[in-house]
């Protein structure tokens, strides 16, 4: 793309005039917005003159907007020629000039926050030059098509941001046309209707580029379609490209939000039949998280985040749970596509808000398909990517293709990638028009092979179960174990002796604080308390094992009758008294037998039967799993332990997603008399370059 990389290195030369009054990174907050003002500027250079006629008469905007071409327009008497005609006054007449254009394009100019960087360029003696060179290159769609200016806006933001998020902003065009053509697989014959509206929503649009590709994918099946896009930014600069983007083209301005999607969703009842999102990886979504949780409470599933909510330092799961949000409920459904990090596949155990999460797009069979993405593929991280198909009307008519219902597809595409010549960022590889056609038809063929492997629902779903030992325990008061209290946290906690110091410290420097003098004058109570419970215990130390603890409990209530024990202190001596005993008698808690939760043990059992549909209460399908766990058990636990019981108020039901087992590769080691005669070789090396510099 020839004309891509002229355009591209014009600008960055524009952009390296800032040098100075500006560093690298911030090269962005001029060159971005002065680049979309250019192609305004372009686009409305035909029309000018009569609309400035018109706009003498105070005509309707609507009149002026027909009248341009366009939806909007600018009525002022300056464009980027004119306002080089009067140097002297520059920032005035630029300045008036923005405030020319119409309504919708002075907002996207404000989200750029470029008021503030006119008068720094003015003070520095560069707008005049800033604007002199971009009135040298041509933007017009004639000579630069929507599609080439969005890569021209997503190569600008890659340089300027070098340091961005991992995920933010942009996705590479190849990974977008790889999304695009796996959720329109299987749906060629609808795109294709005369007439059909089409709806295509990305929630973390950035500059627009993935809504941008699949209008063109339909566009070039069906140029009759009509696309609406809907999308939501919170970078204010990707928000107000993204903006102009979809004015150009003609599209509605309005259905582009500025915010954030997770506590201002700016698209609350809209449902798209399409969508497609790259939300950044590992977003923090702590300090949403009383507005999240708020939502919860109230609206539970009939808000977006009933499925659970996953820990704060990750609100991947919050996307894609927002984005099915968005699912139309009727004959057709909708498919969406989301690209992740591999911690979504499994992070969390069986009970975990993660889990949970994966088990409500499990059950409910929204998961058609993943497929893992080849390393260094984005601009900002080398690390291991996901595309993730999602439908809640998955197929299951044999006519209509493969059937997709009660399956889940996994495609190992990691190495359907090349090298770049010249790598951008942390992008080494590149997809070629060729891998994306491989990959999509391995995705549409639905049949297992060295790169495709296909799972029935509950293949990823297992069973957390618990097995318990009886805890028995003997008893000595001895120097050794009277000792061991100082590892119990009731009793050791009485008294910190480093703390002690550094108060004593502030008290005898008079700056110790009241509630610290409080806490000393505890310590020394404590140390009192702990030395008298130590003091008793020494006058009865005995070679006396016992081996009940009902019995010995009974022994330390009468050493301690005289001195108040808290329930947690008791426990400590108790404990610190003890040693575990399989010939001791049971410990019991009541008439059962208590547990030794030093012993206790999970085992994960793949589920044996499908789970009928969603349900918040898994007890229903874990009495159906009963045989399951015992015959496991029985086979698994049993030949190894000699007394244990499960305890089934524990059992979970959790779901993983382990991608790279599916595809492992044994790799056989190399015999090690191979390995020793090359290690004995490189010692022959080393030991020949010594004696070079010896001699």
């Amino acid at each position: 793309m020839v004309n891509f990389n002229d355009k591209i290195n014009f600008i960055w030369k524009i952009a390296e005039l800032l040098r100075g009054p500006y560093k690298p990174e911030k090269y962005g907050d001029v060159v971005l917005p002065m680049a979309v003002l250019r192609r305004f500027d372009c686009l409305l250079a035909d029309t000018k003159e009569i609309v400035l006629e018109m706009a003498a008469n105070d005509v309707p905007p609507a009149i002026l907007e027909s009248i341009s071409g366009h939806r909007f327009y600018n009525k002022s008497k300056f464009d980027f020629e004119k306002l080089l005609d009067d140097p002297d006054n520059i920032k005035a007449n630029f300045e008036s000039y923005i405030l020319g254009f119409s309504s919708n394009i002075r907002e996207i100019v404000e989200n750029f926050e470029f008021v503030n960087q006119i008068k720094k360029l003015d003070d520095n003696n560069l707008l005049f030059l800033v604007i002199k060179e971009f009135a040298n290159i041509d933007l017009h769609p004639e000579a630069v098509s929507n599609q080439e200016m969005g890569y021209i806006f997503e190569e600008l933001i890659r340089r300027f941001s070098e340091n961005a998020e991992a995920g933010d902003h942009y996705t590479p065009r190849e990974v977008i046309q790889l999304m695009v053509n796996l959720i329109f697989n299987g749906v060629e014959d609808e795109l294709t209707i005369p007439g059909k509206i089409f709806t295509v929503g990305d929630f973390a649009c950035g500059t627009g580029g993935m809504m941008s590709v699949a209008t063109n994918y339909i566009k070039e099946l069906n140029p009759d379609a009509q696309v609406e896009v809907f999308g939501q930014e919170i970078n204010n600069q990707s928000y107000a490209i993204c903006k102009s983007d979809i004015l150009i083209k003609g599209q509605e301005e309005k259905n582009i939000i500025f915010g954030n999607s997770f506590t201002e969703d700016g698209h609350k009842d809209l449902k798209v039949r399409f969508a497609l999102m790259n939300p950044p990886f590992g977003v923090d979504w702590k300090r949403n998280k009383s507005f999240i949780d708020n939502e919860v409470s109230q609206l539970g599933f009939d808000g977006r985040f009933g499925a659970g909510l996953p820990r704060t330092s990750d609100g991947s799961l919050l996307f894609l749970q927002h984005m099915l949000s968005k699912r139309i409920e009727d004959e057709n459904g909708s498919r969406m596509a989301i690209i992740f990090n591999g911690s979504p596949l499994f992070t969390g155990d069986a009970g975990s808000c993660e889990s949970e999460i994966r088990r409500w797009i499990i059950e409910n069979d929204f998961l058609e398909g993943i497929i893992a993405l080849p390393n260094d593929l984005f601009y900002n991280t080398g690390i291991a990517t996901y595309i993730w198909i999602l439908s809640n009307r998955k197929n299951d008519n044999i006519l209509k293709g493969p059937i997709r219902k009660g399956k889940i597809q996994l495609v190992d595409a990691s190495s359907f990638s090349k090298k770049m010549r010249k790598s951008l960022g942390s992008k080494r590889n590149e997809i070629s028009e060729e891998h994306i056609r491989e990959i999509s038809r391995i995705y549409g063929d639905f049949k297992e092979g060295e790169y495709c492997k296909i799972f029935d629902n509950k293949d990823f779903g297992y069973l957390k179960v618990t097995i318990e030992r009886p805890l028995r325990l003997n008893f000595e008061i001895t120097e050794e174990r009277i000792e061991n209290l100082y590892t119990e946290s009731a009793f050791s906690k009485l008294y910190d002796e480093d703390k002690v110091e550094e108060l004593e410290l502030e008290k005898e420097k008079k700056t110790i604080k009241k509630r610290d003098l409080t806490t000393l004058e505890k310590m020394y109570k404590g140390k009192d308390l702990q030395d008298s419970i130590v003091n008793i215990l020494r006058q009865n130390i005995s070679d006396k094992i016992y081996k009940n603890r009902e019995e010995f409990e009974g022994i330390l209530k009468e050493l301690f009758n005289d001195i108040k024990l808290t329930n947690a202190l008791s426990k400590a001596i108790l404990m610190g008294l003890s040693e575990r005993d399989e010939s001791a008698d049971y410990c019991m808690k009541g008439k059962k037998k208590e547990a030794d939760t030093s012993l206790r043990d999970t085992e994960t059992i793949p589920l044996s039967i499908d789970v009928d549909g969603y349900s918040l209460d898994t007890d229903k399908h874990i009495k159906k799993e009963k045989q399951n766990i015992l015959d496991y058990v029985n086979q698994e636990v049993a030949p190894h332990v000699n007394e244990f019981w499960i305890d089934h108020t524990k059992t979970r039901i959790g779901y993983e997603i382990p991608f790279t087992r599916y595809f492992y590769k044994y790799e056989e080691l190399r015999p090690f008399k191979d390995i020793m005669a090359e290690v004995a070789e490189l010692e022959k090396e080393i030991q020949e370059e010594i004696e070079k510099i010896n001699d």
